[in-house]
């Protein structure tokens, strides 16, 4: 197999909310927990590195972004669910952390990310569709336009 390819987690349709923006961020983290598998299996611990700082940084901008959408749509939980958020953010940094002591937590850390987004996304995130949908269609074709640009 071609390592370069080398696959930990595929993206299927059951994870999908039905919003091509958000989805399109869902599946990018997908691939970023596929590109810190490859880094790892092939020993690559700066690659790793680097690959751990992009996946916080992108969640941390994915997460931003749903919030904002709960809140122009009038999410009735969207304060539940942005506390959510920031306990898993902190999970991550920690891991990321850890990793940088010199501590091997990758296949942890993937599998806790695949189990965790696969739940959130299944359960958190499908309450709030409605209301992401709403936002989005107040705000017009631009916001979709401008979110694709900056996310896609």
């Amino acid at each position: 197999m071609d390592e370069s390819k080398a696959i930990y987690w595929k993206w299927d349709d059951s994870l999908a909310l039905g919003i091509e923006v958000i989805d399109d961020q869902h599946r990018r983290i997908v691939d970023y927990i596929n590109e810190l598998h490859r880094a790892h299996r092939n020993g690559l611990r700066e690659k790793v590195d680097e690959v751990l700082q992009g996946l916080v940084d992108y969640t941390i901008s994915h997460f931003s972004f749903e919030e904002n959408l709960m809140a122009k749509g009038g999410y009735p939980l969207s304060e539940a669910h942005r506390q959510v958020h920031e306990a898993f953010t902190k999970r991550i940094e920690d891991y990321r952390r850890q990793h940088q002591q010199g501590k091997d937590v990758t296949r942890q850390l993937m599998s806790e990310l695949q189990i965790w987004l696969s739940a959130h996304i299944r359960t958190d995130d499908r309450d709030y569709r409605p209301y992401a949908e709403k936002a989005l269609k107040r705000h017009g074709g631009w916001l979709g336009r401008a979110l694709r640009r900056f996310f896609g």
